[in-house]
């Protein structure tokens, strides 16, 4: 089966960052199969008009929520480093985040803030929200995902220090549980130089202000 969408081949041995537009036609059957007794285990038809390609749609669109687990964050940042003399603070903010709590498997987003200070490297800017997707990409809790992406920057890049932070809403929190629909998570995380006050205040500063 060939679709227009990017989702990856999970047989195919991918350990990289590259587009991938093919489905694995047995992972397609055996998850759709998995998604047509999902619905009749909740009461549903699936084989009545509006529900008869629903299956294979969840199928797909779950390979594309969790097609993380096939990329490497390492290999983003690796492929477009560069050395430069230059020692300040970088910070690409609001980064949209979509991700699946794995605890209910309904979805999160919100965005992220990322800064680091280089040591010798800088990397392309667009990498740093691929990383960010990587992550975000796979069954996730939102204390992990910022963890995750400041050790893949700190341990690839080596900078003189990562910040991270993550601004959330979580379905799970609004929809079921305690349904409170305003509420917003934030969870942060920081190494070298950001573990200082004055340089996390700074970052902190940076990402609340809104630039003309």
């Amino acid at each position: 089966m060939i679709d227009d969408d990017n989702i990856p081949d999970r047989d195919a041995g991918i350990n990289g960052y590259q587009k991938i537009d093919r489905y694995n036609p047995e992972l397609i059957k055996d998850l759709s199969a998995n998604y047509h007794k999902v619905l009749e285990l909740i009461g549903e038809k699936p084989d009545r008009e509006g529900l008869l390609k629903t299956p294979e749609r969840m199928a797909k669109a779950m390979l594309f929520l969790t097609q993380g687990y096939d990329l490497s964050a390492k290999d983003i940042l690796e492929s477009a480093m560069f050395k430069e003399d230059y020692s300040q603070m970088v910070i690409v903010k609001d980064i949209e985040v979509y991700s699946m709590c794995e605890h209910h498997m309904l979805p999160f987003f919100g965005k992220a803030h990322v800064a680091y200070i280089p040591n010798g490297h800088v990397v392309g800017l667009s990498k740093i929200p691929r990383v960010v997707d990587v992550f975000a990409r796979r069954l996730q809790v939102q204390e992990r995902l910022t963890n995750e992406i400041r050790d893949c920057i700190q341990e690839t890049l080596q900078p003189i220090g990562v910040g991270v932070v993550i601004e959330c809403r979580h379905l799970c929190m609004s929809m079921r549980g305690v349904q409170k629909q305003n509420s917003v998570t934030t969870t942060s995380a920081f190494t070298g130089e950001f573990l200082k006050e004055k340089t996390r205040t700074e970052f902190l500063d940076l990402i609340s202000s809104r630039l003309s």
